[in-house]
């Protein structure tokens, strides 16, 4: 496959800037993969089409408030951060994206909040990532987590909208969020409202979670036409023995396992064993999954619309079939499904 076959006819109108007012009632498209067939539901019609013991595998990651603004010494010139990760816990080392880069050198200092409840020293220039930033505050981890948290903001995309409004912070997080370390949304699971989550108890649909922290290579752009050069960033992964355990129980009693978003589906793939079961595992993944791929885990998915060339799109199609999703993506727009972020649901069976 190639990066020119995953474009489609697509406007930014398309996107949804707001989510559904409430989360379970977003539409769902279902598409059976056998037959290529489209049913439009609604998306807490979901149960229909599970039995008792069915299971859904969630990412329970949590996002963090990763957006930091502030400015630089001396010239005060407006500055934007982004922290993608904590580097080392005792010296205060964050990985981060900074907006305008060009203009930042090592041994810039950077000041963050009223009266600089917050310093940092830029002490690498070079990551493939962007910097490497020590922060400078003497209280405790404790006291410095919760300062660097109170001035970060919710990380929506701003392709989504420019602004992050106060129900951001609660709307942008599924309703199991639990580890904290994402600094972008694992949207399937968004869909999910405490409502639903007891109708699946009642119904004895099973559940089982794992974690995936979700980074910003997920929206990196693709840019070789041969999709075998493209490289993955790598996140950061944990599947416990409980949730290993409900996967290979449901696999082995013939009852069908659900992948809730793109970011189960890589983390599931990359932990599979050879005779199908998966094991309780950490580490980190870069896995890259495009057509052709052979699935072993997940009999099914539930997925949001994504964008033209995005890996998550090539990692849709993979599952549901090239042709049939991206004839799916026409049928979308055709109906005025909502893309992206705070958008529609698709579940491929």
């Amino acid at each position: 496959m190639k990066l020119s076959q995953y474009g489609y006819e697509f406007s930014t109108d398309m996107l949804a800037k707001y989510p559904a007012e409430n989360r379970d009632e977003s539409r769902l498209m279902v598409i059976d993969r056998a037959t290529g067939k489209i049913t439009h539901r609604i998306f807490k019609d979901i149960l229909d089409y599970f039995d008792e013991k069915d299971l859904f595998v969630f990412n329970n990651t949590k996002v963090f408030p990763a957006r930091l603004y502030g400015n630089k010494e001396k010239t005060g010139a407006e500055i934007e951060i982004f922290l993608l990760r904590e580097l080392n816990r005792e010296l205060r080392l964050w990985d981060v994206l900074v907006d305008p880069a060009r203009k930042i050198r090592i041994g810039n200092k950077l000041y963050f909040g009223d009266d600089d409840l917050l310093v940092a020293e830029v002490i690498d220039n070079t990551t493939s990532r962007g910097r490497t930033l020590r922060f400078l505050f003497d209280g405790s981890y404790e006291e410095f987590k919760a300062a660097l948290f109170a001035l970060g903001e919710t990380p929506l995309p701003k392709w989504v909208r420019e602004k992050v409004e106060p129900e951001d912070a609660e709307r942008y997080q599924t309703i199991f969020a639990e580890k904290e370390g994402a600094v972008a949304a694992p949207t399937a699971g968004m869909h999910f409202s405490k409502h639903l989550m007891k109708r699946m108890e009642i119904k004895g649909v099973d559940r089982a979670f794992i974690t995936l922290h979700v980074g910003l290579g997920n929206f990196r752009t693709v840019d070789v036409e041969d999709l075998s050069k493209h490289k993955m960033d790598s996140e950061q992964y944990f599947v416990e023995e409980e949730a290993a355990a409900a996967v290979n129980r449901a696999k082995q009693e013939g009852h069908k396992v659900v992948s809730i978003g793109t970011t189960v589906m890589r983390t599931l793939e990359t932990v599979v064993s050879t005779n199908g079961m998966i094991k309780p595992m950490e580490g980190w993944t870069n896995k890259f999954i495009f057509a052709p791929y052979d699935f072993t885990v997940a009999d099914a998915m539930v997925t949001n619309f994504h964008l033209p060339y995005s890996t998550q799109l090539m990692m849709v199609t993979a599952f549901g079939g090239h042709n049939t999703i991206m004839n799916a993506y026409k049928v979308a727009r055709e109906e005025g499904y909502r893309f992206g972020t705070y958008g529609d649901a698709m579940l491929i069976l």
